[in-house]
């Protein structure tokens, strides 16, 4: 009969998703509720046109070749949020979500995850150890006005790559001194939601050189910025990846800054750090709890 009680208990506990010992009286020692390791992943993904997620897909393994085309292989139980705030936002809300994001974007709402024992820190982007990582990109059709060059060159001047280091990007260019020019004017830039942030303090640093000079910034995603860029609906279009094809067709590329992709968790999570082949393994469904995940 002990044998027998012992038995039922564990049935009855395995059914609950608690784990724990019992004696001969049914009774439970040691019951905790489920760990945050054993529930269902909330997989989250940017949107389409974004181009975190187009570097994300094709650095992490999740953009495969499929009838001589590429495929977004993103799982179908992935949850869709537009812009870097509302990943952060969502994974912040969570507990068991898992999301990416531009990695100067990064604040203490969530928690980074390394991967592959490498964590999301300039060093070891630097050092291409760790292994999510993109330029960011601005584009321009044609020859640039005086007032476009001479942001761009604002851009990449020594002044315009210490506000990129100093937001958490890391630098291109070796660039000399800005020296103002005083110009007047109004220059419109649109794009990528990830490059935006540093874009506008890159912005406000240029204005206080050219109080008579106004520049609007556009945020939406790479895809859109590219496309303004193209129609020239905008000056400057921002991209948070490498250009494609059809828009080096039309558009001159300039990399200003580079940046690591984050993945992200909620901060009650234990996990700290994943293979890139679990990630993948995660954004295309084949691993969908967290216990899962060592």
């Amino acid at each position: 009969m002990k044998k027998m009680a012992l038995t039922v208990c564990a049935i009855s506990l395995a059914v609950m998703g608690i784990t724990a010992a019992c004696n001969g009286n049914n009774e439970e020692k040691n019951a905790e509720a489920p760990a945050a390791k054993q529930m269902d992943i909330s997989v989250i993904a940017r949107e389409a046109g974004s181009g975190t997620r187009d570097a994300f897909t094709e650095l992490v393994g999740t953009l495969i070749k499929q009838n001589g085309k590429k495929k977004d292989n993103t799982t179908k139980e992935a949850i869709t949020i537009d812009g870097t705030q509302g990943v952060m936002s969502s994974v912040a809300g969570n507990e068991y979500a898992i999301g990416y994001i531009s990695l100067g974007s990064l604040n203490g709402s969530v928690k980074a995850l390394d991967i592959d024992g490498f964590a999301p820190t300039k060093e070891n982007i630097k050092a291409a150890k760790y292994p999510i990582a993109r330029p960011f990109n601005i584009a321009t059709k044609g020859k640039m006005n005086d007032a476009v060059k001479d942001f761009v060159d604002f851009i990449l001047s020594a002044d315009g790559q210490a506000i990129i280091e100093g937001n958490g990007y890391i630098g291109v260019s070796d660039g000399k001194k800005f020296q103002a020019k005083k110009l007047k004017g109004k220059i419109v830039i649109a794009g990528s939601s990830s490059v935006s942030p540093v874009m506008e303090k890159l912005k406000e640093a240029y204005m206080a050189l050219n109080p008579e000079m106004e520049i609007e910034i556009q945020t939406n995603d790479s895809s859109s910025g590219m496309l303004a860029a193209k129609e020239g609906t905008c000056d400057i279009g921002m991209a948070s990846r490498n250009l494609k094809p059809s828009e080096l067709e039309a558009l001159t590329p300039q990399t200003i800054a580079r940046d690591g992709i984050a993945v992200i968790i909620n901060k009650q999570n234990q996990i700290s750090n994943i293979s890139l082949a679990k990630l993948r393994d995660i954004y295309t469904g084949l691993i969908r709890k967290w216990n899962d995940v060592k």
